[in-house]
């Protein structure tokens, strides 16, 4: 592959409802359309997942625009790139900024299935025709308001319910959603929420046979998750602490979780995601596939890398109509009860619908 131009857009996708977190609520997804193009005219789309305001990670959409336009952009365009695993070295000098890798490896990743007539899935190892999507919720307004989303999410067919939760808004939440289902796979999500003092709040979640706490502490803090782990018998699934192969063995080595989070994004691409599996499943450690609140195109490219073996639980795919009244692709992402059938069609297999793109478009920019 040779890349000979690349356009970056900037849009802004309103969602369908707010959205809110333990720290912040939004009412739009303002994300970032990747577009390579290879000399025989192939094209591979991504997207650039950061967030507006750097909530997350470090990395937002004004600053992660500027790097690639300005510095990531201009080293891929005109460079031959065999694979996309080769893209790496190209980003030696670039520390971190994982979300802006992604999106060029998953845009290779793309041509590469394209070019050599493959599924994305089928181009990455996957070996599922559907995979499973389970749904996450945002903090509600009371416990009985929690309740009553999750009804009409368990009518849809539902097994794996995911609340977000926040110091205030945890225990009574999650216990009054047990108490209503008591079979149901239920999750609680802090983002980052806890600290060290809260352990004690933490363990009374072992009371809701929960089948893992997402994210309880600070990003970076492995050695108090790993306290905490040891403390209570709630599996903690990593999120935000895993954004390398790295960050994965000390993970098991220090007994800091049980499951991975593993967002495309956040790690540096689909390549990285492979790899971070992988090493997962050989040490017993169970994975999914989280989103970024994601466009139908992150959303086409997670539903190929959960394909994979390794991955064991519900993914964190909803139907593009889960979050947009209007998405960036069609067809749009459809699920088949709480399934979303894999394509067969070479590449990420599913259009950009243009409409669409012209109708948010809030920027872009041409390296060539």
């Amino acid at each position: 592959m040779q890349i000979k131009k690349a356009i970056l857009r900037k849009l802004d996708l309103p969602f369908r409802d707010p959205f809110e977190t333990s720290f912040t609520r939004m009412t739009a997804k303002k994300t970032m359309l990747m577009e390579l193009e290879d000399v025989s005219g192939t094209k591979g789309y991504s997207e650039v997942s950061a967030f507006d305001v750097p909530f997350y990670n470090e990395e937002f959409r004004d600053g992660a625009y500027e790097l690639l336009m300005k510095q990531m952009l201009p080293a891929v365009v005109g460079t031959e790139i065999d694979h996309p695993d080769d893209v790496y070295p190209l980003f030696e000098s670039i520390r971190r900024n994982n979300m802006s890798k992604s999106s060029v490896n998953c845009a290779l990743w793309d041509i590469y299935a394209k070019l050599s007539g493959q599924p994305l899935a089928t181009a990455l190892g996957g070996t599922r025709s559907k995979v499973e999507t389970g749904v996450s919720i945002g903090v509600q307004a009371s416990p009985q308001a929690l309740v009553d989303v999750v009804t009409g999410y368990i009518k849809q067919g539902y097994r794996r319910i995911k609340c977000k939760i926040k110091p205030g808004k945890d225990y009574e939440y999650l216990a009054a959603v047990r108490a209503a289902y008591p079979d149901v796979m239920l999750m609680g999500d802090a983002n980052s929420a806890y600290r060290r003092e809260d352990f004690d709040m933490l363990k009374r979640l072992d009371d809701l046979d929960l089948i893992m706490i997402e994210q309880p502490l600070e990003p970076g803090d492995l050695i108090d998750h790993a306290d905490l782990q040891h403390m209570i018998k709630t599996p903690v699934c990593l999120d935000e602490s895993i954004i390398s192969v790295d960050d994965t063995k000390k993970m098991i080595r220090l007994g800091s979780g049980k499951i991975i989070n593993i967002k495309v994004a956040r790690v540096g691409g689909l390549t990285i995601a492979k790899q971070i599996q992988a090493l997962a499943a050989e040490n017993g450690i169970e994975c999914w596939c989280g989103g970024m609140l994601d466009s139908g195109v992150a959303r086409a490219e997670n539903v190929a890398v959960a394909t994979l073996p390794g991955y064991t639980l519900p993914n964190d795919i909803a139907a593009s109509t889960r979050y947009f009244p209007r998405d960036i692709i069609k067809p749009e992402v459809k699920l088949d009860g709480t399934f979303v059938d894999v394509t067969d069609t070479p590449g990420m297999g599913y259009e950009i619908d243009w409409d669409a793109v012209d109708d948010f478009l809030i920027e872009a920019g041409t390296v060539e």
